[in-house]
Order: C-alpha cells, then structure tokens, then sequence
C-alpha cells in the first residue's frame, strides 16, 4: 500500500528529525510491503524566510490531501523578533485548528528495569509506570482574549482567558476515555 505523507520539516532540529524519521519509515515499509510519497510543505520560520509567512496559504488543505502529517519542531531565536503575527508559533496553532488536532497524547512508561533511575519510591518504582496524559491543543489561553491595561496602584497589567467551549471539553474527555478503555 502507498501513502502520501506530508512533511513539515520546520525549524532548529525539526528538519533533522524528520530525515530521520522518514528513513525508519521507508525501512518499516521495506519490511512490510508499504511505500510512501513525501510532500515538503513549508511552515514556521523557513516558510517566513522562503514565502513572507509562516502559515503560507493552502497549507491546510496540502495536509489534508495527504494520508498523515509528519512535523518537525518549528520556530527558534531567529525569528523571535518577527511581527507577532507571523511568528512561528502562529502557525503551530493555526494548523492544529485548521486540522481539528484537538488532542496532545503524552504517553509516560518506566520500566520495572528503569526502576533504579527513577525518583519514585522503589516499591512504586519497581512496579512500572503507563501514563497517557491527554491534553487538549485547540482551546484555552493559546487562543483566548489578550488584554492589557493600567491601574492606578499596581500600574500595567495583562490577562491571558483561558476560555474552552462546552464542545472542547465534552469531546478531550470523550478521547481521553476512549484511551482508557483500551489500556
């Protein structure tokens, strides 16, 4: 079977990350009679230094046309002092709300032979670790309400909403029991 596989190589090691991903891919594929086509799609700060933005229009829907995504880190120091608005970071946010990729899955394992290394105490330790730590990336302080304003006694403040939708909640908990059942 064939996929096509968009990549966003990103920034800072991103790129690096992604050649080598892409390499386990194509060997996992070798193995199991797969193949991939690959796609380079531009996003972050190369996109801003290669096009002017860093979530260069149609970039959606590129990603969309493909069977996955594969991206790398994005942003860095170097574009720090970009216009707010166009920061690499920017774009991270926009495609995850472009592709409805409302779930961070972190999983966490340590392993009875890890045991030694952990700070836990040994007795929880020898036992193992399996945590899926569920997350939700569309919502909240990323892309609530900014606000700046003047006291008179505690001078210049800022607020950061942290709003999330009946929807938004409704549908992380939703994922994050669905991962529960099959643990």
């Amino acid at each position: 079977m064939n996929y096509k596989i968009a990549l966003i190589r990103g920034d800072g090691i991103g790129p690096e990350v992604v050649g080598e991903a892409v390499q386990v891919m194509e060997a996992v594929g070798k193995k199991f009679g797969h193949s991939f086509t690959f796609e380079d799609i531009l996003m972050g700060g190369c996109a801003t230094d290669a096009v002017g933005v860093s979530y260069p229009e149609g970039t959606a829907e590129k990603c969309r046309a493909c069977d996955a995504v594969l991206l790398g880190a994005v942003g860095g120091p170097k574009w720090d002092n970009v216009d707010k608005n166009n920061r690499p970071e920017k774009a991270l946010l926009a495609i995850r709300k472009d592709l409805g990729l409302y779930a961070n899955l972190r999983p966490a394992a340590l392993r009875p032979a890890m045991a030694g290394a952990c700070p836990l105490k040994k007795e929880t330790a020898e036992k193992g670790i399996d945590l899926m730590m569920v997350r939700e990336l569309t919502g909240g302080i990323y892309f609530g309400k900014r606000d700046r304003y003047q006291t008179e006694d505690r001078g210049e403040e800022a607020t950061d909403l942290m709003a999330y939708s009946e929807q938004e909640i409704e549908r992380i908990g939703r994922r994050a029991f669905e991962l529960a059942r099959l643990r």
